[in-house]
């Protein structure tokens, strides 16, 4: 199967039908005949920059983020407050609780903020350590973080 049929149905996939795991996205696809393994959908999530949200009813479903339709920072923002769960500082470094499968993605887009207070992040499945050079830099990222999901520190 061709990378850029697969994704594209993929998209498709996921614009017409709420999906809200791998599993199901697997399934949906080989019911139209295309057989991808559970790394192939992970590596298009990545690729295709699909997050997991919370729809208006509060149920998790995967989305599309769109490059061509946000600016960057309003992507970034968007992503951020619909896919982190918690922040929490800890001397220079925070803690960024996420959704599943969203840390690496999240992670990639903080380090594109190029953020001077930010020394480095590394990301795992749902989780993010963003380590600033000192503690005044990682209470700055606590406040900014804080305000993008609209708590107050």
């Amino acid at each position: 199967m061709n990378k850029t049929i697969r994704q594209n149905r993929l998209v498709q996939i996921i614009d017409q039908n709420i999906v809200t795991s791998q599993e199901e996205l697997m399934n949906l696809l080989k019911q139209e005949g295309i057989d991808a393994t559970q790394a192939t959908i992970s590596r298009d999530i990545r690729d295709l920059n699909i997050v997991k949200i919370r729809d208006s009813r509060g149920h998790l479903r995967y989305q599309v983020f769109n490059a061509a339709e946000h600016s960057p920072n309003v992507k970034f923002r968007r992503t951020f407050r619909s896919v982190v769960l918690d922040v929490t500082q800890i001397q220079f470094i925070n803690i960024i609780k996420t959704l599943p499968h969203n840390g690496d993605l999240l992670a990639e887009m903080i380090d594109q903020q190029n953020l001077p207070e930010v020394a480095a992040t590394i990301a795992g499945h749902d989780t993010i350590l963003v380590f600033s050079t000192d503690e005044n830099n990682a209470q700055q990222m606590q406040s900014y973080f804080q305000s993008l999901i609209g708590k107050l520190s």
